[in-house]
């Protein structure tokens, strides 16, 4: 499925079962509640902090899924092509990063 192919996918779904998007800010507030369940199993699954028992239910792949939701969500209202912008962001970072990473000592 293509970036674009997706975020037609959900405006439908959108205006089929969620009546309409959510205002912007409220999508935004979503989408920072949705990165915190991901850092929150990554900390404990990946991380230092231990697992609740009660976490270890809690699918990653799910919690990604509905970051990249909500995103298409704010992409979609404020019409932006997450395809196209991504190629573009892509670019500027091939064209301004192309040799900091493969030069830093850290990543040696």
């Amino acid at each position: 499925m293509q970036i674009t192919e997706a975020q037609k996918i959900i405006d439908d779904w959108i205006k089929k079962y969620g009546v309409r998007y959510f205002n912007e800010l409220t999508n935004t507030a979503i989408l920072m509640e949705e990165v915190g369940e991901v850092a929150r199993i990554m900390a404990r699954r990946y991380g230092e902090q231990s697992e609740k028992e009660s976490d270890k239910h809690i699918n990653l792949a799910d919690e990604l899924a509905d970051v990249l939701f909500v995103l298409m969500c704010i992409a979609n209202q404020t019409n932006i092509n997450l395809e196209e912008a991504l190629v573009k962001n892509l670019d500027k970072k091939t064209t301004r990063d192309s040799t900091r990473h493969l030069d830093n000592e850290k990543l040696g």
